[in-house]
């Protein structure tokens, strides 16, 4: 395995290969990087910007009148006078530069700035080297990601030429980050994002195969199951004096938080409720499945029927940004729960478009009038920050998923590039590499899916000190590294003191 301390170079090594930068090549967005399309006549400046040509609308023998425009010396101006010329010329020299002693010569000001010109860029490339030769791997993703936001095209050649020797799919966390986060870098170049989130370049795997990384994430790592359970918790609380309930699911995928909660209601003291869940699907979710909401019901339905729970269970085949109220089925009596488990920030809000449907779900729940609505989310802010800080956040956020993976999946398992390609990289590659709609992945920090749920009429539901010491129980069977921490009945699992998932209750 090869870390970065391979791949260290000297600086001079590297100012051989990258400084000075020839101008016919710096000012062109040509690139060896493999990148598509990436042939432009648009030329830039070394700071980014579109490189200005000299004015050449007026020729030299032309003077500026009051109104702008060019016009020739008019013959008026001269006189007959050369020693009255030559002191008015000597007065507007006094006026404009001072006295003999404090005259500037400017065309040595003009050689300065050109030499202090190519001095900055000299001392910003010998910085560059000197990073790079110190193999600092974040520092180096950071500044590629700030030279593609500048247009430096040049710079960004020379990064990635770096970058591609320090990250690997099968070294240390940070190794394995780095790679999916410059093809991550990459695909924004060759705006090939959206293409890339499908399918990361390689086979999509079949659906069975698909369902089997995604089960080895959620044994691994406790994310999953930690929203899971916070999220049973605060439903069996709303719910435990309820004859009838009705779950309603806006992202069914496996159907794998229910195997939980259907056991927990049918050992109530007073006996189990009725239950009724309202399954709504996604295509990703169809696929790993291999099949329809049929396959959630069968599974659903024989732990029901185990534990001896009258069952009923609704398929809406349905994208989330197109459910209407008609399509939940409520019926009188019973009391609604409304599950929102990583999937809220998938909609589209304000800032993507006119149709904001994360805002329309939560109004749309609110209508229900349920006795509880749960939130799972990754606390990061992904969805409005400007690129560069976005590509900083994903890279902090997404480190301690990997350093936790590889604490409970060795390096060398066979399986462990494949679950990290396939359930995180599409999702590093789509925060980094696309804009607009195609950006699907748009996660929110607790404090503004709070704003929200205010906004939307609700009031928060505590979750429960039971909930808290459940939670405690299931993370003694995992690595001491992770942290869990109640803040006003708002839960948060984390790594090392980082949050990485919060989970939060609310009511009308």
């Amino acid at each position: 395995m090869q870390t970065s301390q391979n791949h260290k170079v000297t600086v001079q090594e590297m100012e051989s290969n990258c400084w000075p930068p020839k101008l016919e090549q710096y000012c062109t967005l040509d690139s060896s990087s493999g990148v598509q399309n990436s042939s432009s006549t648009a030329s830039f400046s070394p700071n980014g910007s579109p490189v200005s040509q000299p004015n050449k609308s007026c020729p030299m023998d032309l003077r500026r009148s009051p109104d702008n425009t060019c016009s020739p010396v008019s013959d008026s101006c001269v006189t007959d006078n050369e020693h009255d010329l030559s002191h008015m010329i000597r007065q507007l020299e006094t006026a404009m530069l001072g006295t003999d002693s404090d005259n500037i010569d400017v065309h040595a000001i003009m050689a300065s700035g050109r030499s202090t010109e190519v001095s900055i860029e000299s001392e910003r490339w010998k910085y560059m080297m000197e990073m790079i030769a110190q193999g600092d791997l974040k520092e180096l993703l950071c500044a590629c990601a700030k030279a593609i936001e500048n247009k430096d095209m040049h710079l960004t050649d020379c990064l990635m030429t770096q970058l591609r020797q320090m990250v690997s799919v099968s070294g240390e966390p940070k190794q394995r980050l780095g790679a999916y986060m410059l093809e991550g870098l990459v695909a924004r170049l060759a705006s090939s994002g959206s293409s890339i989130y499908k399918s990361l370049r390689c086979k999509e795997p079949a659906s069975s195969e698909l369902l089997s990384y995604m089960h080895i994430l959620y044994e691994i790592c406790p994310y999953f199951k930690f929203g899971y359970m916070s999220a049973n918790g605060a439903i069996a609380e709303a719910m435990k004096d309820e004859s009838r309930v009705h779950i309603i699911d806006f992202q069914i995928a496996q159907g794998s938080q229910w195997l939980t909660l259907i056991p927990a209601l049918a050992a109530r003291p007073g006996g189990p409720p009725s239950i009724r869940i309202t399954g709504i699907d996604d295509s990703t979710s169809a696929y790993a499945r291999g099949g329809g909401l049929e396959i959630v019901r069968q599974r659903l339905s024989k732990v029901a029927e185990l534990c001896k729970v009258p069952f009923e269970f609704h398929a809406a085949a349905i994208s989330a940004t197109d459910v209407q109220f008609e399509n939940l089925r409520i019926q009188p009596g019973e009391a609604v729960a409304v599950n929102f488990a990583m999937m809220l920030h998938h909609m589209p809000d304000e800032s993507v478009g006119a149709q904001n449907h994360r805002d329309r779900l939560l109004r749309l729940a609110k209508s229900l009038s349920p006795k509880v609505v749960t939130l799972v989310e990754q606390e990061a802010n992904t969805n409005t920050a400007p690129f560069v800080p976005r590509f900083l956040e994903t890279m902090n956020h997404f480190l301690p998923i990997f350093e936790s993976i590889d604490v409970s999946l060795p390096r060398d398992h066979k399986e462990r590039i494949n679950v990290e390609q396939h359930c995180l990289a599409r999702e590093i590659v789509n925060i980094i590499a696309c804009e607009g709609p195609e950006r699907v992945e748009r996660h929110e920090l607790l404090g503004k899916w709070r704003s929200r749920f205010i906004m939307a009429g609700f009031k928060p539901f505590p979750l429960s000190s039971f909930v808290n010491s459940t939670i405690k129980s299931l993370l003694q069977s995992y690595c001491d590294k992770y942290t869990l921490e109640d803040k006003d009945g708002v839960l948060f699992l984390g790594w090392m003191n980082r949050a990485i998932v919060a989970s939060c209750a609310w009511r009308c």
